[in-house]
Formats: C-alpha cells, sequence, structure tokens
C-alpha cells in the first residue's frame, strides 16, 4: 500500500478529528522516522513532547520487552512486584511524598482536580462543593468535559456543554490577576509552566516564583501541569526549577512513559494525597506493572544521559541561530529548552504551509494555534542534526510565499 492508501483508508473508518501532516510513518529509531515508502524524515515534534528518549530508546524497550514476558496487567485489585519501584522512585526524583499512578495526561489532570477539591472540603473546611479553581487563559490540559468547560479555546468549548463549573480564569503571566480572583472559597491555581498548545507560550520571569508565593500566602495549592514541560524538555527536570517555585500538586505525563506506553502521574504531600481513600478513585491500568516497568526505565534514561542539560544546552544554541535567521513571515522566536515556537505573521496565512513544506524537505513538526510552528524534538538530538534541521528552516522561512501556498495544494 502507498501513503495515500493509508490516509484514505484512515479517512474513511477514523473519527475526523485530527488533521495530521499527510505523512505516514512506518518505523523510527532516535530521532528519525521513515514513511511507508521510506523517506527520512527527523522528527522535530516528538509526540507533544512524549518522545524525549526519542523513539525505541534501548533501554526502555529492554525494559518493555523483559516486563512482558511477566506480567502486564494485574489491575488494582492485586498488588504487583513494580509499582512500589517506580512510585518510589518517581517520588525520590521529583522530591514528593506520593504518586497517584494514571495512563494519560488528561487523566492525571483530573485526578488531580479531584485530589485538590477533596483536600479543600475536608482538610481546608471550605463549603462542600463551592470551591473554585482559578486557571490560566489560554491553557490546555486535555480534553475532558471538565477540562474544556475552563478552556477559552472556543472550538475545545463548541458543542460539549454543560460545562463543569468552580474555575476562574486569569490572564496567563499575570500573577497580580490571579491573586485579586482569590476568595475564600478558593482552594487552589492550576496553571502549565509554559503553555505548550497554546503556542508555546512563555511567562515573564518571576511569574511562577509569585504564584508560589500568592498560593502560600493564601494557603491554597500550587499546581502545575508539566505534562509537556516537564521530564528535561525546558532545560531542567521540571520547567518549575528555573524559579525555584515548587508546586503543592506536579502533574506528570508523556515523556513519563518513555514514547512506547501511556504512563502519567499526581505528585504531592502526604496531607494532600491521604484524602484518598479506598474506592475514592481509580484506574484498571493506572500503576500496571508494564507501565511501572517503563516508567523506571524513563526515569533512570533522564538522569543517566542527563537529558534535562542537553535540551538546556541545544535549545540555547537553537534558538539562537534561528534568531539569525532573516525572515520577513517570523514575527516571534520563543521559548526554553527544546520547546520552541516560531510565530508567523498573520499577514502571510498560518503555519500550516511552512509545516507542509519543512515535511517535504524532511522534517516533521507541526502548527499550533493557527500561527506558530512548533519545534520539540527528542532531547537526544545532536547539534550536527540541529544543523541539518536549520538548513532546510531557514530555506522555508526565507522562500517566496508562493512556495508554501503550493505546498499545501499537494497535499
Amino acid at each position: 500500500m502507498r501513503s495515500q492508501d493509508y490516509i484514505d483508508l484512515e479517512y474513511t473508518y477514523g473519527a475526523h478529528n485530527y488533521k495530521p501532516i499527510p505523512v505516514v510513518i512506518d518505523r523510527a529509531e532516535r530521532v528519525w522516522v521513515w514513511d511507508v515508502e521510506g523517506k527520512r524524515y527527523l522528527d522535530m515534534l516528538s509526540s507533544y513532547s512524549a518522545l524525549n528518549h526519542g523513539h525505541r530508546h534501548p533501554k526502555i524497550i529492554k525494559a518493555l520487552e523483559q516486563q512482558l514476558q511477566k506480567v502486564t496487567l494485574t489491575s488494582r485489585a492485586f498488588h504487583n512486584s513494580v509499582l512500589g519501584l517506580f512510585e518510589e522512585k518517581l517520588a525520590k526524583f521529583a522530591d514528593y511524598d506520593k504518586v497517584l499512578p494514571m495512563n494519560t495526561g488528561a487523566e492525571a489532570v483530573e485526578s488531580a482536580l479531584k485530589v485538590a477539591r477533596k483536600w479543600a472540603y475536608y482538610k481546608r473546611g471550605i463549603p462542600m462543593n463551592e470551591g473554585n479553581i482559578i486557571v490560566a487563559e489560554g491553557n490546555f490540559h486535555g480534553r475532558t468535559i471538565t477540562i474544556v468547560s475552563f478552556s477559552t479555546e472556543h472550538q475545545y468549548r463548541d458543542g460539549f456543554g454543560p460545562y463543569t463549573p468552580g474555575f476562574k480564569i486569569a490572564p496567563f503571566g499575570d500573577a497580580k490577576a490571579v491573586e485579586a480572583l482569590i476568595d475564600e472559597r478558593t482552594l487552589g491555581i492550576l496553571v502549565e509552566p509554559i503553555q505548550g498548545e497554546g503556542g508555546v507560550r512563555v511567562p515573564p520571569h518571576g511569574y511562577l516564583a509569585e504564584l508560589r508565593r500568592i498560593a502560600t500566602k493564601h494557603g491554597i495549592l500550587l499546581m502545575f501541569d508539566e505534562i509537556q514541560t516537564g521530564l528535561g524538555r525546558t532545560g531542567k527536570m521540571f520547567a518549575w526549577q528555573w524559579e525555584d517555585a515548587k508546586p503543592d500538586v506536579l502533574i506528570l505525563g508523556k515523556a513519563l512513559g518513555g514514547g512506547v506506553y501511556p504512563v502519567s502521574a499526581v505528585l504531592t504531600s502526604n496531607d494532600v494525597m491521604d484524602v484518598l481513600k479506598p474506592g475514592d478513585h481509580g484506574s484498571t491500568f493506572g500503576g500496571n506493572p508494564l507501565a511501572a516497568a517503563v516508567g523506571i526505565a524513563a526515569i533512570d534514561v533522564l538522569v543517566e544521559e542527563k537529558l534535562d542539560e542537553r535540551a538546556r544546552v541545544l535549545g540555547e544554541y537553537f534558538m539562537d541561530q534561528l534568531r539569525k535567521i532573516r525572515s520577513d513571515y517570523v514575527k516571534e522566536i520563543r521559548g526554553k529548552g527544546l520547546l520552541i515556537g516560531v510565530e508567523i505573521k498573520k499577514e502571510f496565512g498560518t503555519a500550516r504551509p511552512f509545516c507542509e513544506r519543512l515535511a517535504q524537505l524532511g522534517i516533521l513538526c507541526k502548527e499550533t494555534h493557527k500561527q506558530v510552528i512548533r519545534f520539540a524534538p527528542p532531547l537526544v538530538i545532536e547539534k550536527d542534526e540541529i544543523d541539518w534541521a536549520l538548513e532546510r528552516i531557514e530555506r522555508v522561512l526565507t522562500e517566496p510565499i508562493q512556495v508554501h501556498a503550493k505546498a499545501a495544494k499537494l497535499v
């Protein structure tokens, strides 16, 4: 079958809730992928930062294969011989008391919201079912009904009401606006340290530390969604470390599964997590032996290969080189570590044709928030591979706009 045959098959039988770049990936290794015709591409998206370790990292694949030969699923009706080891490693790695293992990022966010609410009602004394949580404009925490209820993106909400109440929205990056929204029923603040899906929006320096100060002052929970920014992506193991703004609740996912399996978790203190009693919350697959084994290997690789340091050094280099490109199309280049956004001026259309043209030249990336090209390669990428990409990125950002329009018509 040809690429178009696979695309047609998916279009015929699959829900049309995605609009992929028209490349059909058949195999992958480290930072490279190949389509069904054998053409090679450099992965500059990393499955939205789930592939920090690269594709099919040997140590992670080995842990997966070894666990496959023993036991893969027990449910939480019984103990298994891997989960406690994973929970201990993750808790010590991130410096928290307790771990609540889940599967996907959205599940972890929902779990954090449940834990925070129960803590507020049973330990802080907020009237039952009346608590509110402050979130940021432009947020993206997933696509469940509760999460889209506090989204500010019209499409994420359209047709999915009625919405879950109990959320207030402050401008992203404005700590004073957050504090102004706090009342006697506010139980917490939930933000992404950098908004990835929102357009790689980096808040002003000091924002995270100020949120930490505000949460402490008012006795409420500070919750950071580090599903995309955590585990080395921004040049630190966790983005909050850039400002020493450790949250009360840390939400992880994506790269925690090493690019091979869905693994997520909520981390917090004994005081907060102990509000959960047997039967309050759970997941059939959350904390399964296969996930636990993969999670252990994923953490080990992050530490052993110092992927946070690689992201910091290579990210600075990548952004410096991007800023040297003289392009009439570019409004701004921003990011931290290897999470980088190139914003295209609206008068030149959206970022989509630029991404399609890059795919033609062997670079896989994706537009976000319409105007932004997001570059987020695996953290194992080498400098010469970034240079290889930069040659093609410069070409695309300096070509006549008609070339991009032609590329869009071809797909």
